[in-house]
């Protein structure tokens, strides 16, 4: 391993590594955007066109004026609307209607809602860097409004960043962060930088950066290949049988496996530039031409190491290293893994007109075809494009979404929140649901994908994604929500039928695929191989990442799904639903906690699940006073609610495991979701409800809306991800199920 300089120093100065090509310096400086202080944020449009995102901004004032903002555009960018005060609400359904007032200012055009879905800081420098080394810097426009987001991100203290925004600083967030602002061209003397490098320098400089962070820097040249550890494509060649074959892995995983191992057996890195030599010289505490790329392999920093590999990972990737590659590791075999690996790119790509299934592995894919087809190929032209659905500009600048929207996922909840407020029949909120509905409708999934099974892709026709029909991948809570929602309108006098029966049927056989041997649901797909993987688990930053688990929030979603239908369809593959459901209970019922409560894995965190659970019991019949297991959900969260009416969970329960109040306080989404899940259940003391509701009530701002508070998602265990909508939604849904159970008790 290297000798590192004392904490704080600053780096020798580096000479050249041998370099896959090189440019001038005024390449260089072409190939990085005009920083501006700010853009006009009035010129900024969100255009909504198949459920596809892309933000615009215009430079021409006729175009601007041509176009302009909607209230969406300016509530997103955090622009002031200027909408009148409602009438104070004086009970829960007035309060609904005034949410509802606002939040229908929302709805894009083609029937959805939109919002940022942000908090990982790790997304963002893939697509800045895979633009960067593929000759497409992003426009000055972007850059600055990244250079704001990054900038407002920053931590207080320290000036890191952390995985996510609520997170402290960690080396994969403030390595990536810190030269994904070099790329858009923050010099780096400013001020946010030197600060920022100290602190990275302090916790030992890049060669303490987590594997994400170190493939990325050796893509760009920062570092080299040496200090990555293997990733070789050859495990694709691996028999369908073989208990680790990649085809097993959780589709995240092996979706972000593929790319790297195509770049890391190609041993791929962008063209040098004076900016690459330069980071070079700001990322690291030692010489750059002195450092031990092979022995800094492992070399971690603490905050960063969440789920340690493994003594057998250890030992297989010295393996790999010493014997397979110097060995075994033939030309012929190399060939054709990389060949096979580029063919799984390739269906990928097709299978999603280049959107992808998440902006990670949609960046590194970019890189691949640049690599594979070159740079004017359709293939990169394209990635490009779609790259920037993942983009978003919010009030503090421009961020990454964790996929390329919500648009689906959280449409369905409006359209419920709606209808548990007793409103679907009300002339008022029907346009803004058949605009929803149609909506639902053109996003159905109508048939598998077109590489289903040579690409190892679960069923999906008839289903629903967690964005849009473009990027295509089912889950099965994302279906389950979705058909819910169509039920409960086309089943309700005045809407129009837009899915017919066999449609329904479709995405009721999809659903049913989704059940495993114990009775639950997982989330992409059935689990092709048990948690014993995760001792090949090499991302260190994230736990569960391996293989499919199985969730409470996924089986209750289809359960409570189900139990609509059946009420609705009764001799659509009787049986086998009721077995289905039958079975799910049982397992829901085992995996409740000894406190009572639920852990979830999607949203934070005990308080998430136990709403989900509750209301799937309570769909089956089973309620406080008839089933011991919803009695003691509702038990367990009274026993969390706080003095203010409210409940407060903290995202440090998903990491540790245990209920963790957050040191904020009371949460308006953590409050409507355990108040759903006591209302459902039919929780009989009604004082504690109440104190809750008012508290949904009192944070309610004059214009109908609720405020921005703490993160919501959560995702593997230690990333945080926001759920903007959630602040609507679920509050919604809570008044009104308040509303339409206890009509007659008052609240203020």
């Amino acid at each position: 391993m290297a000798r590192k300089q004392a904490n704080g120093a600053s780096a020798a100065s580096n000479g050249y590594s041998k370099k896959r090509s090189s440019v001038d310096s005024d390449d260089h400086d072409a190939k990085r955007p005009r920083l501006q202080e700010s853009t006009d944020k009035t010129r900024w449009r969100l255009r909504s066109k198949g459920g596809r995102h892309t933000w615009h901004y215009l430079e021409d004032d006729e175009a601007a004026k041509e176009w302009p903002q909607s209230y969406a555009d300016k509530y997103y960018l955090g622009m002031p609307l200027e909408l009148p005060e409602l009438p104070k609400a004086t009970n829960p359904l007035d309060a609904v209607r005034n949410g509802l007032t606002f939040f229908e200012k929302l709805q894009l055009p083609e029937g959805h809602w939109g919002c940022e879905y942000g908090g990982p800081m790790f997304l963002l420098p893939g697509v800045v860097i895979a633009r960067y080394v593929t000759g497409n810097p992003v426009p000055w426009y972007y850059a600055t409004e990244i250079k704001n987001y990054l900038f407002a991100r920053a931590n207080p203290v320290d000036g890191g960043w952390g995985l996510h925004i609520e997170g402290e600083s960690t080396m994969l967030g403030t390595t990536l962060n810190y030269t994904t602002l070099r790329l858009v061209g923050v010099e780096a003397d400013h001020p946010v930088m030197v600060k920022a490098r100290a602190t990275m320098h302090k916790m030992g400089g890049a060669i303490y950066a987590p594997h994400w962070s170190k493939f990325w820097l050796t893509v760009l040249g920062v570092m080299k290949w040496d200090i990555v550890n293997p990733v070789p494509p050859e495990l694709w060649l691996l028999p369908d049988w073989v208990p680790i074959a990649p085809w097993r892995w959780w589709i995240h995983m092996r979706q972000v496996f593929l790319p790297m191992s195509y770049l890391w057996s190609k041993k791929w890195q962008a063209e040098e530039t004076d900016l690459i030599r330069e980071l070079r010289k700001e990322l690291f505490v030692e010489d750059w031409n002195m450092i031990d790329w092979a022995g800094n392999r492992n070399t971690i920093h603490p905050n960063d190491n969440y789920h340690p590999k493994s003594a057998f990972l250890n030992t297989v990737n010295w393996l790999l290293v010493n014997i397979w590659n110097p060995v075994f590791r033939t030309k012929y075999l190399v060939e054709k893994a990389e060949e096979w690996a580029s063919e799984l790119i390739k269906m990928e790509d097709e299978n999603t007109d280049y959107s992808d299934l998440a902006p990670v592995n949609a960046a590194m894919n970019t890189v691949c075809c640049y690599a594979r087809d070159g740079p004017g190929a359709y293939s990169v032209r394209r990635h490009v494009e779609r790259l920037d659905e993942a983009l978003w500009v919010n009030a503090e600048g421009m961020l990454c979404n964790g996929t390329n929207g919500v648009q689906c996922w959280d449409t369905a909840f409006a359209i419920q929140a709606i209808m548990d407020a007793g409103l679907t029949t009300d002339p008022r909120w029907r346009p803004m649901l058949i605009k929803s509905l149609e909506f639902l409708e053109d996003q159905q999934i109508r048939e598998n994908a077109k590489h289903h099974e040579k690409g190892y892709r679960h069923p999906r026709k008839g289903a629903w994604a967690f964005s849009n029909k473009d990027q295509g991948y089912a889950v099965s809570d994302c279906v389950s929500e979705a058909l819910k929602s169509v039920i409960i309108l086309q089943k309700t006098p005045g809407f129009p039928t837009l899915i017919d029966d066999q449609r329904i049927f479709d995405a009721v056989d999809t659903m049913l695929t989704y059940q495993n041997p114990s009775g639950a649901c997982s989330s992409y797909e059935t689990p092709r191989a048990g948690q014993w993987m995760e001792v090949l688990n090499a991302a260190e930053v994230f736990g569960n990442i391996m293989v499919e688990y199985e969730y409470p929030e996924c089986t209750t979603a289809v359960l409570t799904t189900l139990s609509l239908f059946k009420k609705h369809w009764p001799n659509h593959r009787t049986d086998e639903i009721n077995t289905f459901i039958t079975r799910a209970v049982k397992w829901i019922k085992g995996n409740q906690k000894p406190h009572g409560g639920w852990y979830g894995s999607w949203g934070i965190c005990f308080t998430y699940a136990t709403m989900f659970a509750l209301e799937s019991l309570a769909s089956v019949g089973e309620m406080y006073e008839t089933s011991k297991y919803a009695k003691k959900g509702c038990d367990f969260l009274i026993s969390k609610q706080r003095e203010d009416g409210g409940w407060s969970e903290s995202y440090k329960a998903c990491e540790t495991g245990e209920y963790i109040e957050h040191p904020t306080g009371s949460q308006v989404v953590m409050t409507a979701w355990a108040l759903i899940g006591l209302i459902k259940a039919k929780y009989p003391h009604l004082e504690p409800i109440k104190k809750g509701i008012k508290l949904l009530m009192d944070r309610q701002q004059p214009n109908g809306e609720w405020l921005q508070e703490a993160i919501e998602g959560v995702f593997n265990k230690s990333c945080m991800i926001s759920y903007p909508n959630y602040k609507f939604v679920f509050p919604l849904k809570a008044m009104g199920l308040f509303a339409t159970r206890y009509p007659d008790e008052k609240v203020v």
